[in-house]
């Protein structure tokens, strides 16, 4: 797995772009990221079409070899680490997570993250509905309200470019969107789809592929 990397600076934060649908941000020691949907597999397969289990090891192996390679201690996940009610993809999930002895999770709550508290309270996470930092770095999944004092972090629209090549030739692919004051994460689940219509306004989109990472005005 090819880990590009863009460094990008707002409100005197250093935040690292990744093609690997994760922004490390390394004074925290932590990897931002957003959309995992655990639990959506097994919630089509429940529904009789027949997605692999694979989706969620793929998904969960990639995760854990950015932990490795940027060293973090925390997975700070913008909304819908979660997709829908309890079942055997977010069993194994918390198997994969109870072997992470010195990794913690801060999750900002999505429109999916609908479990219980018991078990928010198993994987001792840290639930937020928003949060906030010292330096106006504002952490929340979706309605976002933009502030010229803040700079806002989010997730949820699973944005999408789309490159026109030669011979009509078109190229989608995931990307972040930046503004002055807002950064939107792409979905970090490969099982997701791509929103090439939501864009913010004088927005810089970032795309990526499985070996670079570039930038699209």
């Amino acid at each position: 797995m090819t880990i590009a990397e863009k460094k990008i600076t707002y409100f005197n934060e250093e935040f690292t772009l990744t093609n690997q649908r994760v922004i490390y941000w390394e004074k925290e020691k932590a990897l931002i990221l957003s959309d995992l949907h655990i639990g959506k597999s097994a919630t089509f397969r429940k529904s009789g079409i027949p997605i692999s289990k694979g989706v969620l090891e793929n998904d969960l192996l990639r995760l854990e070899t950015l932990i490795n390679h940027f060293k973090v201690e925390t997975l700070l996940v913008v909304g819908d680490l979660f997709h829908a009610e309890f079942n055997q993809d977010i069993q194994f999930f918390i198997d994969w997570f109870s072997e992470k002895e010195n990794l913690k999770i801060e999750l900002i709550l999505g429109n999916h993250d609908r479990l219980s508290e018991k078990i928010y309270e198993k994987l001792c996470l840290a639930v937020y509905r928003e949060k906030i930092t010292e330096n106006k770095i504002r952490f929340v999944h979706d309605n976002v309200k933009i502030s010229e004092n803040e700079f806002t972090i989010s997730g949820h629209t699973h944005p999408g470019v789309l490159l026109k090549g030669k011979a009509k030739q078109r190229i989608k692919l995931p990307c972040f969107q930046v503004t002055e004051n807002q950064l939107i994460l792409p979905a970090f689940s490969n099982f997701t789809g791509l929103n090439m219509q939501s864009k913010p306004k004088d927005c810089i989109s970032f795309g990526f592929t499985d070996e670079l990472i570039f930038e699209i005005n």
